[in-house]
């Protein structure tokens, strides 16, 4: 019998829920986490420009060859285009839930490519980018600028707040795990702009086309090659490299091209027909943050990630870049869905601790023994740790349907350990010795935690087969509990008889309540003191200590191994003095206590079933 050999093999059964618990607790630090599974399809996003170019210009010339072939790509739901009067053109393609986002990608990416030589020479030029992110704004980054006392006004203009922002944070940012994307709301970068003057250039006989070609021709990165390269006479002992200067940077470098030279030697200079200023490469918008000049910086998160450590990294980085900023430029996140995320899971996560904790007292208070209270607490504990590692291989996430089924589930992975308990219980109270009463018992109560378990999967497994959003939700609900059932089913079919023994092998056959069981522990005195002193100080002297409070709590603290190590110890210096106050306590306290405990209604229901 399987019972029969892990309870000959004790430690192995301890190895192996040790085993369990460990895969759970490195799963639970990769799933990642969000307030709901993830049901929106995947997207891919395909942007180019065309600039100078209308809204129609952009969907004639653009947007028609690229649509033509990615419509119809493997898996595609849908697809939407806008095209804009700056020249602009963006494409989702929606693909159905489930689809490999990376492959959705690459067929994109193929698609495109072939499109890609019927797009004018402009388009190309600038390029035509495929992205995969997430739909939803995960934050956004503002960068404002403080005013300067002596004038009254803003230190720096949006003009250089974009161009700082595009230089020093968008790639910076776009480099953060787990970002998608960055988009620069309001941004306006720097570019050399050259007003013509329409008379001037009449006069001269040249056109705005001229202009652009002469342009194009001289501001230019050129190669000008090597003098005494191989092969040189003999004695030529050098070999230069020559630089020149290739893309101009100075409006005054621009007003000195030659656009013309007469037939007299007349030369005609673009600053003869025109005025060059550096200047924003589009004003057609612009963010203002309380009536302030600002950049705003959308970062989408990569699909699959975790979106509570993406926000962390990202203002992490955030405030490692304060540190170069210049004097009088600040940010600030004024828009963040991570806080109600997080607080949504944080609930969650505390009405699992209390089921849990509310569970452990009920079997207290009916069995009247703290080492039998070990034994359904640590089955439970390693049923749903080891659910995570389940939730992890099937890809699911730590939202609150997960969770939520997590709660439910403790009523009844907590069932198959009592069951266990209580007949082993029955056994001993016959006189049988702990390991004979396990066998017998485990005989008797294996096929009915089999078929219980069997019973309840039927109910909830249908629903791993749900397609849609619909399943979506259900799936990861349903299959939550059932992993968790099948988990616990395991367990006290062949890890609990184990456990039992080992913890059972003290305790005297005879009548019931006659063991000298012990309701509380005298150290559970200590337990309860230090969490209290815990509760009680961390308001008061969290901050002296170092320890997250307030709205830091939920905010992005500073992370590795010393700030943990810190923060534990912050918490240790004041769990001790209640532990030492409780400890000696409960040292003269515990035998009255457990008397009153053992004498309570509920000893009296255990003793008389």
């Amino acid at each position: 019998m399987l019972a029969r050999f892990f309870i000959d093999r004790p430690v192995l059964a301890w190895v192996i829920s040790l085993v369990i618990v460990l895969m759970g607790l490195i799963a639970t630090g990769l799933l990642p986490i969000a307030q709901y599974p993830q049901v929106t399809p995947p997207t891919v996003r395909v942007t180019a420009t065309y600039p100078g170019a209308s809204a129609r210009v952009v969907a004639d010339t653009a947007a028609a060859p690229i649509e033509q072939q990615v419509n119809g790509v493997e898996n595609m739901l849908y697809m939407s285009s806008q095209s804009s009067n700056d020249g602009s053109y963006t494409l989702d393609v929606t693909f159905a839930i489930g689809t490999d986002i990376n492959m959705a990608q690459v067929l994109v990416q193929n698609r495109v490519a072939i499109a890609q030589p019927t797009l004018p020479d402009t388009v190309r030029a600038i390029g035509v980018t495929v992205k995969k992110r997430s739909p939803d704004i995960l934050l956004v980054v503002n960068l404002y600028a403080e005013d300067d006392p002596a004038t009254g006004r803003p230190h720096y203009d949006q003009l250089y707040l974009s161009n700082y922002a595009t230089i020093n944070l968008q790639d910076a940012l776009a480099r953060v795990d787990g970002v998608g994307d960055v988009f620069s709301f309001g941004g306006q970068d720097y570019s050399m702009r050259v007003w013509l003057d329409p008379d001037k250039l009449q006069s001269r006989s040249l056109s705005a086309g001229d202009v652009i070609r002469v342009l194009r021709e001289q501001n230019v990165q050129v190669a000008a090659g090597q003098i005494g390269r191989p092969p040189v006479p003999r004695g030529q002992d050098f070999q230069y490299t020559l630089s020149t200067l290739g893309r101009l940077v100075e409006a005054e470098q621009f007003g000195d091209i030659i656009l013309r030279t007469g037939a007299d030697g007349e030369v005609t200079y673009l600053k003869d027909v025109a005025r060059t200023e550096l200047g924003a490469k589009s004003q057609d918008e612009s963010l203002t943050l309380d009536g302030k000049p600002s950049v705003g910086l959308a970062i989408f998160q990569l699909p699959g990630s975790n979106a509570l450590d993406v926000a962390d990294r990202i203002q992490a980085k955030m405030r490692e870049l304060e540190k170069r900023f210049p004097q009088g430029l600040k940010y600030t996140i004024v828009y963040d869905t991570t806080p109600f995320i997080r607080e949504s899971v944080n609930e969650v996560f505390h009405t699992l601790r209390d089921a849990v904790v509310l569970v452990a007292v009920v079997v207290l208070l009916f069995l009247q023994d703290w080492r039998s209270l070990l034994l359904p607490v640590i089955d439970v504990g390693v049923s749903l740790v080891g659910t995570f590692f389940v939730m992890a291989l099937l890809g699911f996430s730590l939202n609150n349907l997960t969770l939520f089924g997590l709660v439910l589930a403790i009523g009844i992975v907590v069932d198959d350990a009592i069951v266990v308990l209580e007949n082993i219980e029955r056994w001993l109270d016959k006189g049988l010795p702990v390991r004979e009463a396990t066998i017998r018992a485990m005989d008797e109560i294996t096929g009915p935690i089999l078929a219980i378990t069997l019973v309840l999967s039927s109910v909830f497994l249908p629903s791993a087969f749900l397609g849609g959003i619909t399943g979506q939700f259900f799936r990861q609900f349903a299959l939550t509990i059932a992993a968790s059932m099948i988990i616990s089913a395991l367990n006290a079919m062949t890890m609990t008889p184990a456990r039992a023994a080992s913890i059972f092998a003290g305790r005297t056959p005879g009548a019931h309540g006659d063991q000298g069981k012990e309701a509380l522990p005298w150290w559970s005195f200590a337990l309860f003191g230090g969490l209290a002193t815990v509760w009680l100080l961390a308001p008061m002297l969290g901050a002296w200590l170092g320890l997250p409070m307030g709205e830091e709590a939920s905010e992005a603290a500073p992370s590795g191994l010393h700030a943990t190590v810190l923060t534990w110890g912050g918490y240790l210096v004041l769990f001790l003095p209640g532990a030492v106050a409780g400890g000696a306590l409960g040292w003269f306290l515990i035998r009255p206590v457990n008397w009153v405990l053992s004498n309570s209604p509920y000893a009296g229901i255990v003793k008389k079933g």
